[in-house]
Protein backbone atom coordinates (compact mmCIF):
# COMPACT_ATOMS: atom_id res chain seq x y z
CA UNK A 1 0.00 0.00 0.00
CA UNK A 2 1.23 3.51 -0.84
CA UNK A 3 0.28 6.46 1.29
CA UNK A 4 0.50 9.89 -0.27
CA UNK A 5 1.66 12.76 1.99
CA UNK A 6 1.42 15.58 -0.51
CA UNK A 7 -2.33 16.09 -0.88
CA UNK A 8 -3.46 19.70 -0.32
CA UNK A 9 -5.83 18.65 2.47
CA UNK A 10 -4.27 20.05 5.64
CA UNK A 11 -6.32 21.41 8.52
CA UNK A 12 -5.50 24.47 10.59
CA UNK A 13 -6.51 24.37 14.24
CA UNK A 14 -7.74 27.56 15.85
CA UNK A 15 -7.22 27.10 19.60
CA UNK A 16 -8.56 29.50 22.22
CA UNK A 17 -6.67 32.76 22.30
CA UNK A 18 -5.07 34.79 19.57
CA UNK A 19 -2.49 32.28 18.34
CA UNK A 20 -3.06 29.78 15.57
CA UNK A 21 -1.10 26.62 15.07
CA UNK A 22 -1.08 24.01 12.32
CA UNK A 23 -0.85 20.71 14.17
CA UNK A 24 -1.52 18.34 11.27
CA UNK A 25 0.45 17.17 8.31
CA UNK A 26 -1.40 17.00 4.98
CA UNK A 27 -3.91 14.19 5.02
CA UNK A 28 -2.46 10.81 4.07
CA UNK A 29 -4.41 9.46 1.12
CA UNK A 30 -4.43 5.86 0.01
CA UNK A 31 -3.29 5.19 -3.54
CA UNK A 32 -4.09 1.60 -4.51
CA UNK A 33 -1.63 -0.09 -6.84
CA UNK A 34 -4.43 -1.86 -8.66
CA UNK A 35 -8.00 -0.81 -9.48
CA UNK A 36 -10.47 -3.37 -10.82
CA UNK A 37 -13.75 -2.32 -12.46
CA UNK A 38 -16.57 -4.72 -13.25
CA UNK A 39 -18.86 -4.21 -16.26
CA UNK A 40 -21.91 -3.95 -14.00
CA UNK A 41 -20.30 -1.11 -12.05
CA UNK A 42 -20.01 0.97 -15.19
CA UNK A 43 -23.78 0.74 -15.72
CA UNK A 44 -24.17 3.08 -12.73
CA UNK A 45 -23.42 6.79 -12.79
CA UNK A 46 -21.64 6.59 -9.44
CA UNK A 47 -19.47 3.74 -10.69
CA UNK A 48 -18.41 5.82 -13.66
CA UNK A 49 -17.71 8.75 -11.34
CA UNK A 50 -15.42 6.60 -9.17
CA UNK A 51 -13.60 5.42 -12.29
CA UNK A 52 -13.12 9.02 -13.40
CA UNK A 53 -11.64 9.89 -10.01
CA UNK A 54 -9.09 7.09 -10.03
CA UNK A 55 -8.13 7.73 -13.65
CA UNK A 56 -7.61 11.41 -12.86
CA UNK A 57 -5.12 10.30 -10.19
CA UNK A 58 -3.25 8.25 -12.76
CA UNK A 59 -3.94 4.94 -11.00
CA UNK A 60 -3.70 1.71 -13.02
CA UNK A 61 -7.17 0.45 -13.97
CA UNK A 62 -8.18 -3.01 -15.17
CA UNK A 63 -11.60 -3.24 -16.84
CA UNK A 64 -12.80 -6.75 -16.14
CA UNK A 65 -14.73 -8.83 -18.66
CA UNK A 66 -17.00 -10.36 -16.03
CA UNK A 67 -18.53 -9.24 -12.76
CA UNK A 68 -16.56 -11.73 -10.68
CA UNK A 69 -13.27 -10.82 -9.03
CA UNK A 70 -10.88 -13.59 -9.98
CA UNK A 71 -7.25 -14.37 -9.25
CA UNK A 72 -7.12 -12.71 -5.84
CA UNK A 73 -5.80 -15.72 -3.94
CA UNK A 74 -2.19 -16.85 -3.75
CA UNK A 75 -0.45 -19.87 -2.31
CA UNK A 76 1.48 -17.48 -0.08
CA UNK A 77 -1.08 -15.96 2.31
CA UNK A 78 1.18 -13.01 3.08
CA UNK A 79 1.41 -12.13 -0.62
CA UNK A 80 -2.34 -12.55 -1.03
CA UNK A 81 -2.83 -10.14 1.88
CA UNK A 82 -0.38 -7.56 0.51
CA UNK A 83 -1.87 -7.67 -2.97
CA UNK A 84 -5.44 -7.44 -1.66
CA UNK A 85 -4.64 -4.49 0.61
CA UNK A 86 -3.26 -2.66 -2.44
CA UNK A 87 -6.40 -3.30 -4.53
CA UNK A 88 -9.58 -1.28 -4.99
CA UNK A 89 -12.47 -2.96 -6.78
CA UNK A 90 -15.40 -0.96 -8.16
CA UNK A 91 -18.36 -3.33 -8.00
CA UNK A 92 -22.12 -3.48 -7.55
CA UNK A 93 -23.30 -4.26 -4.04
CA UNK A 94 -25.15 -7.58 -3.96
CA UNK A 95 -28.88 -7.62 -3.13
CA UNK A 96 -28.13 -8.77 0.42
CA UNK A 97 -26.65 -5.33 1.11
CA UNK A 98 -30.11 -3.84 0.63
CA UNK A 99 -31.48 -5.98 3.46
CA UNK A 100 -30.16 -3.97 6.37
CA UNK A 101 -29.01 -5.64 9.57
CA UNK A 102 -29.31 -4.19 13.09
CA UNK A 103 -26.03 -3.06 14.61
CA UNK A 104 -26.39 -2.60 18.38
CA UNK A 105 -25.14 -0.93 20.47
CA UNK A 106 -23.93 1.63 17.91
CA UNK A 107 -26.98 2.29 15.77
CA UNK A 108 -30.29 1.00 14.47
CA UNK A 109 -29.07 -0.23 11.10
CA UNK A 110 -25.87 -1.00 9.22
CA UNK A 111 -25.54 0.54 5.76
CA UNK A 112 -22.52 -0.36 3.64
CA UNK A 113 -21.11 2.13 1.14
CA UNK A 114 -18.08 -0.11 0.64
CA UNK A 115 -16.45 -3.17 2.12
CA UNK A 116 -12.83 -3.47 3.20
CA UNK A 117 -10.31 -0.95 4.50
CA UNK A 118 -6.87 0.22 3.37
CA UNK A 119 -5.47 0.45 6.93
CA UNK A 120 -3.25 -2.19 8.55
CA UNK A 121 -4.59 -2.48 12.09
CA UNK A 122 -3.21 -5.55 13.83
CA UNK A 123 -6.48 -6.05 15.73
CA UNK A 124 -8.66 -5.53 12.61
CA UNK A 125 -12.29 -6.35 13.40
CA UNK A 126 -12.92 -7.28 9.77
CA UNK A 127 -10.57 -10.25 10.05
CA UNK A 128 -13.29 -12.48 11.42
CA UNK A 129 -16.11 -10.99 9.34
CA UNK A 130 -15.00 -10.93 5.72
CA UNK A 131 -14.15 -13.97 3.63
CA UNK A 132 -11.28 -14.15 1.20
CA UNK A 133 -8.44 -11.68 0.62
CA UNK A 134 -9.17 -8.22 2.09
CA UNK A 135 -9.75 -6.29 -1.13
CA UNK A 136 -11.50 -2.94 -0.69
CA UNK A 137 -14.76 -2.95 -2.66
CA UNK A 138 -16.48 0.36 -3.47
CA UNK A 139 -20.14 0.07 -4.38
CA UNK A 140 -21.25 1.64 -7.63
CA UNK A 141 -25.01 1.37 -7.02
CA UNK A 142 -24.98 4.08 -4.36
CA UNK A 143 -28.30 5.55 -5.50
CA UNK A 144 -30.07 2.26 -4.78
CA UNK A 145 -28.32 1.91 -1.42
CA UNK A 146 -29.44 5.36 -0.28
CA UNK A 147 -32.95 5.09 -1.75
CA UNK A 148 -33.45 1.87 0.20
CA UNK A 149 -33.03 3.50 3.62
CA UNK A 150 -36.49 5.08 3.83
CA UNK A 151 -38.12 1.72 4.48
CA UNK A 152 -36.25 1.42 7.77
CA UNK A 153 -37.28 4.76 9.23
CA UNK A 154 -38.37 4.35 12.85
CA UNK A 155 -37.93 0.59 12.73
CA UNK A 156 -34.69 0.10 14.66
CA UNK A 157 -34.02 -1.24 18.12
CA UNK A 158 -31.39 1.21 19.37
CA UNK A 159 -32.01 4.93 18.88
CA UNK A 160 -35.47 4.28 17.47
CA UNK A 161 -36.40 2.44 20.67
CA UNK A 162 -34.29 3.91 23.50
CA UNK A 163 -35.61 7.03 25.19
CA UNK A 164 -32.13 8.22 26.17
CA UNK A 165 -31.00 8.26 22.52
CA UNK A 166 -34.27 9.05 20.78
CA UNK A 167 -33.03 12.52 19.87
CA UNK A 168 -30.67 10.93 17.34
CA UNK A 169 -33.58 9.63 15.26
CA UNK A 170 -33.21 6.48 13.20
CA UNK A 171 -29.48 5.87 12.94
CA UNK A 172 -27.53 4.27 10.12
CA UNK A 173 -23.95 3.12 10.74
CA UNK A 174 -21.71 3.37 7.67
CA UNK A 175 -18.40 2.12 9.07
CA UNK A 176 -19.06 -1.47 10.09
CA UNK A 177 -17.24 -3.03 7.14
CA UNK A 178 -15.09 -0.13 5.94
CA UNK A 179 -13.53 3.19 6.88
CA UNK A 180 -15.45 5.41 4.45
CA UNK A 181 -13.22 8.45 4.99
CA UNK A 182 -10.10 6.46 4.16
CA UNK A 183 -11.36 5.93 0.60
CA UNK A 184 -13.45 9.09 0.15
CA UNK A 185 -10.93 10.77 -2.18
CA UNK A 186 -11.41 7.81 -4.52
CA UNK A 187 -15.15 7.21 -4.20
CA UNK A 188 -16.99 10.38 -3.19
CA UNK A 189 -19.56 8.04 -1.61
CA UNK A 190 -19.37 9.53 1.86
CA UNK A 191 -19.99 13.08 0.63
CA UNK A 192 -22.97 11.84 -1.36
CA UNK A 193 -24.38 10.06 1.69
CA UNK A 194 -23.89 13.07 3.95
CA UNK A 195 -25.65 15.29 1.39
CA UNK A 196 -28.47 12.75 1.11
CA UNK A 197 -29.04 12.75 4.87
CA UNK A 198 -28.84 16.54 4.98
CA UNK A 199 -31.66 16.75 2.45
CA UNK A 200 -33.72 14.02 4.13
CA UNK A 201 -36.49 15.79 6.02
CA UNK A 202 -36.90 13.19 8.75
CA UNK A 203 -35.45 12.35 12.20
CA UNK A 204 -32.43 10.44 10.91
CA UNK A 205 -28.69 10.33 11.44
CA UNK A 206 -25.80 8.92 9.43
CA UNK A 207 -22.91 7.75 11.59
CA UNK A 208 -19.39 6.67 10.78
CA UNK A 209 -16.10 6.31 12.57
CA UNK A 210 -12.66 6.75 11.05
CA UNK A 211 -8.93 6.53 11.69
CA UNK A 212 -8.17 8.97 8.90
CA UNK A 213 -8.06 12.76 8.77
CA UNK A 214 -8.91 13.88 5.21
CA UNK A 215 -12.05 15.76 6.20
CA UNK A 216 -11.61 18.84 4.01
CA UNK A 217 -14.18 17.63 1.38
CA UNK A 218 -16.79 17.31 4.14
CA UNK A 219 -16.47 20.69 5.79
CA UNK A 220 -18.75 22.67 3.48
CA UNK A 221 -21.38 20.01 2.77
CA UNK A 222 -25.04 20.77 3.63
CA UNK A 223 -25.09 18.17 6.40
CA UNK A 224 -27.72 19.98 8.57
CA UNK A 225 -26.44 18.16 11.64
CA UNK A 226 -27.66 14.78 10.40
CA UNK A 227 -24.25 13.09 10.26
CA UNK A 228 -22.21 12.27 13.34
CA UNK A 229 -18.51 11.97 12.56
CA UNK A 230 -16.62 9.89 15.12
CA UNK A 231 -12.89 9.37 15.31
CA UNK A 232 -11.46 6.07 16.45
CA UNK A 233 -8.72 6.94 18.92
CA UNK A 234 -6.53 5.09 21.38
CA UNK A 235 -3.79 5.63 23.91
CA UNK A 236 -0.57 6.81 22.27
CA UNK A 237 1.33 3.69 23.31
CA UNK A 238 -1.15 1.59 21.30
CA UNK A 239 -0.38 3.45 18.06
CA UNK A 240 1.98 0.72 16.85
CA UNK A 241 -1.02 -1.51 16.24
CA UNK A 242 -2.57 0.91 13.70
CA UNK A 243 -0.48 0.85 10.55
CA UNK A 244 -1.35 3.04 7.57
CA UNK A 245 -3.64 5.38 9.50
CA UNK A 246 -3.49 9.07 10.38
CA UNK A 247 -1.65 10.03 13.55
CA UNK A 248 -3.60 10.76 16.70
CA UNK A 249 -2.74 14.47 16.41
CA UNK A 250 -4.05 14.53 12.82
CA UNK A 251 -7.27 12.81 13.89
CA UNK A 252 -7.79 15.28 16.73
CA UNK A 253 -7.17 18.18 14.36
CA UNK A 254 -9.79 16.72 12.03
CA UNK A 255 -12.16 16.23 14.97
CA UNK A 256 -11.93 19.91 15.82
CA UNK A 257 -12.39 20.92 12.18
CA UNK A 258 -15.61 18.97 11.68
CA UNK A 259 -16.96 20.10 15.08
CA UNK A 260 -16.33 23.71 14.06
CA UNK A 261 -18.19 22.95 10.82
CA UNK A 262 -21.26 22.12 12.89
CA UNK A 263 -21.19 18.35 12.73
CA UNK A 264 -22.16 16.30 15.77
CA UNK A 265 -18.95 14.47 16.64
CA UNK A 266 -17.81 11.51 18.64
CA UNK A 267 -14.96 9.43 19.96
CA UNK A 268 -14.74 5.70 19.49
CA UNK A 269 -12.09 4.77 22.03
CA UNK A 270 -11.12 1.35 20.76
CA UNK A 271 -9.85 -1.17 21.21
CA UNK A 272 -9.20 -0.45 24.88
CA UNK A 273 -6.12 -2.43 25.89
CA UNK A 274 -4.22 -2.90 29.18
CA UNK A 275 -1.18 -1.14 27.74
CA UNK A 276 1.60 -0.23 30.21
CA UNK A 277 0.30 2.35 32.71
CA UNK A 278 -3.08 2.10 31.02
CA UNK A 279 -4.90 4.39 33.47
CA UNK A 280 -2.44 7.24 32.84
CA UNK A 281 -2.34 6.51 29.11
CA UNK A 282 -6.11 6.83 28.70
CA UNK A 283 -6.20 9.86 30.99
CA UNK A 284 -3.65 11.52 28.70
CA UNK A 285 -5.82 10.67 25.69
CA UNK A 286 -8.83 12.34 27.31
CA UNK A 287 -6.76 15.45 28.05
CA UNK A 288 -5.57 15.58 24.43
CA UNK A 289 -9.18 15.43 23.25
CA UNK A 290 -10.23 18.16 25.68
CA UNK A 291 -7.44 20.41 24.41
CA UNK A 292 -8.36 19.75 20.78
CA UNK A 293 -12.01 20.67 21.37
CA UNK A 294 -11.48 23.60 23.70
CA UNK A 295 -13.62 26.58 22.75
CA UNK A 296 -15.69 24.84 20.05
CA UNK A 297 -19.18 26.38 20.23
CA UNK A 298 -22.31 24.24 20.54
CA UNK A 299 -20.26 21.08 20.85
CA UNK A 300 -22.26 17.83 20.50
CA UNK A 301 -19.87 15.06 21.61
CA UNK A 302 -20.48 11.36 22.25
CA UNK A 303 -18.08 8.67 23.47
CA UNK A 304 -18.19 4.95 22.78
CA UNK A 305 -15.88 2.71 24.83
CA UNK A 306 -14.99 -0.64 23.25
CA UNK A 307 -12.60 -3.16 24.79
CA UNK A 308 -10.48 -5.54 22.75
CA UNK A 309 -11.86 -8.99 22.07
CA UNK A 310 -11.19 -11.70 19.52
CA UNK A 311 -12.57 -14.98 18.24
CA UNK A 312 -10.55 -18.10 17.40
CA UNK A 313 -11.19 -17.44 13.72
CA UNK A 314 -10.15 -13.79 13.81
CA UNK A 315 -7.01 -14.68 15.77
CA UNK A 316 -5.95 -17.19 13.12
CA UNK A 317 -6.49 -14.66 10.34
CA UNK A 318 -4.70 -11.84 12.15
CA UNK A 319 -1.70 -13.96 13.04
CA UNK A 320 -1.45 -14.88 9.36
CA UNK A 321 -1.60 -11.23 8.35
CA UNK A 322 0.70 -9.93 11.11
CA UNK A 323 2.92 -12.81 12.25
CA UNK A 324 5.25 -10.52 14.23
CA UNK A 325 2.55 -8.73 16.21
CA UNK A 326 2.73 -8.61 20.00
CA UNK A 327 -0.98 -7.84 20.33
CA UNK A 328 -2.07 -9.70 23.51
CA UNK A 329 -4.23 -12.60 22.32
CA UNK A 330 -3.36 -15.44 24.71
CA UNK A 331 -6.55 -17.32 25.54
CA UNK A 332 -5.17 -18.21 28.99
CA UNK A 333 -5.17 -14.50 29.87
CA UNK A 334 -8.79 -13.97 28.77
CA UNK A 335 -12.31 -14.95 29.73
CA UNK A 336 -14.16 -17.19 27.33
CA UNK A 337 -17.64 -15.99 26.41
CA UNK A 338 -20.41 -17.12 24.10
CA UNK A 339 -22.11 -14.65 21.78
CA UNK A 340 -25.87 -14.63 21.28
CA UNK A 341 -25.24 -16.75 18.19
CA UNK A 342 -23.36 -19.39 20.19
CA UNK A 343 -19.90 -18.56 18.86
CA UNK A 344 -16.86 -18.12 21.12
CA UNK A 345 -15.11 -14.86 21.88
CA UNK A 346 -12.33 -13.96 24.31
CA UNK A 347 -12.60 -10.84 26.46
CA UNK A 348 -10.64 -9.47 29.39
CA UNK A 349 -11.09 -11.15 32.78
CA UNK A 350 -13.87 -9.73 34.95
CA UNK A 351 -11.58 -8.03 37.49
CA UNK A 352 -9.52 -6.24 34.83
CA UNK A 353 -12.64 -5.34 32.85
CA UNK A 354 -14.30 -3.81 35.90
CA UNK A 355 -11.17 -1.83 36.82
CA UNK A 356 -10.77 -0.44 33.32
CA UNK A 357 -14.45 0.39 33.01
CA UNK A 358 -14.59 2.24 36.29
CA UNK A 359 -11.32 4.13 35.76
CA UNK A 360 -11.70 5.07 32.09
CA UNK A 361 -15.37 5.96 32.37
CA UNK A 362 -14.67 8.26 35.31
CA UNK A 363 -11.73 9.80 33.44
CA UNK A 364 -13.96 10.61 30.47
CA UNK A 365 -16.69 12.06 32.67
CA UNK A 366 -14.22 14.24 34.55
CA UNK A 367 -12.07 15.41 31.64
CA UNK A 368 -14.84 15.68 29.03
CA UNK A 369 -17.89 16.66 31.11
CA UNK A 370 -19.80 17.82 28.02
CA UNK A 371 -19.64 14.35 26.44
CA UNK A 372 -22.38 11.71 26.48
CA UNK A 373 -21.03 8.20 27.07
CA UNK A 374 -23.20 5.94 24.92
CA UNK A 375 -21.97 2.54 26.06
CA UNK A 376 -19.10 0.37 27.29
CA UNK A 377 -18.63 -3.01 25.69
Amino acid sequence: MVLEDTAPDSITIEPPGDAQRDVSRPARLWRPRRVLVTPAALEHEHGRAILARVEALGLPVERLKSNRLMGLRDADPRKAYRDAKATLAIVVAPPTKLKLQPIPPSADWRVDLAEGCPAHCQYCYLAGSLSGPPVTRAYANLDAILANLGGYLGQGGVTSAQAERSGEGTTFEASCYTDPLGIEHLTGSLSAAITHFGAWDAPVQLRFTTKFAGVAPLLTLPHRGRTRIRFSVNARNAARYEGGTASLDARLAALRAVAQAGYPVGLTIAPILPVPDWADAYAALARDVAEALAGVPNLDLTVELITHRFTPGSKDVLQGWYPGSDLPMAEAERSRKLTKFGSVKYVFPRELMQAMRQTITETVRTTLPQARILYWT
